[in-house]
């Protein structure tokens, strides 16, 4: 059977379900005739559209990552390129929460032996930060960040919090500790670090959290 002519919806299936066993039951689980199986279809489907597992792992970092472009491109851009970057992180972290089982195989945390991250699927992955680098270009030419960096700006806005994200997702951060707590804290200290007023930075935070209840919830 060729990919024309079946189901056009049974690639995206597939994607979603072995994401989602890879999720659940970790690399044991992930295997042709597991997720054939869960989609009703016979493996050789799984061999049509991807190739084999390695192509179907692969199509699954594509596939989290362009769900995480989707939720940049919502970002959009404001008079306050400040509520905008706090924005992306909330925009990081809602992809995270409502992907998660995406979002370990994005960044090889999932150990595979059918699969490993190429440079390439590093590149389309980093490719995802433009927009973040574009927001502190605007963020340092407004004078609010004191770094004349702004891939490094973006950078330092990535990994703290990814970091965060995955402590979250992993279930560390409790009460009185708890995740909202410090995303909201760690959000206005990045700022704060890169250069910005402390009491701007609060209330560009603030901002970025109504523009996410609107845009996002």
């Amino acid at each position: 059977m060729s990919p024309r002519r079946s189901d056009p919806g049974m690639r995206p299936a597939l994607v979603e379900i072995a994401a989602r066993v890879l999720h659940e039951d970790g690399p044991r689980g992930l295997t042709a005739r597991r997720v054939a199986r869960e989609a009703g279809c016979s493996t050789m489907l799984v061999y049509t559209h991807f190739g084999g597992m390695s192509g179907l792992v692969r199509e699954i970092v594509h596939e989290g990552f362009a769900r995480l472009e989707q939720h940049f491109a919502r970002v959009g851009e404001s008079a306050d390129p400040v509520a905008d970057m706090a924005l992306f992180g909330r925009a990081y972290r809602h992809n995270a929460r409502a992907n998660p089982h995406l979002y370990g195989v994005m960044f090889g945390a999932s150990s595979l032996p059918v699969f490993s991250l190429s440079d390439v699927d590093r590149q389309y992955g980093r490719y995802t930060l433009v927009h973040v680098v574009h927001c502190a270009k605007r963020c340092i030419s407004s004078g609010r960040l004191g770094w004349d960096d702004p891939e490094m700006v973006a950078h330092h806005m990535w990994i703290t919090v990814h970091g965060l994200v995955s402590l979250e997702l992993g279930g560390y951060l409790v009460d009185p500790y708890d995740t909202d707590r410090c995303f909201e804290t760690q959000l206005t200290a990045l700022m704060v670090s890169a250069g910005d007023d402390a009491a701007a930075a609060q209330g560009s935070v603030q901002v970025s959290r109504e523009r996410f209840m609107a845009r996002f919830t």
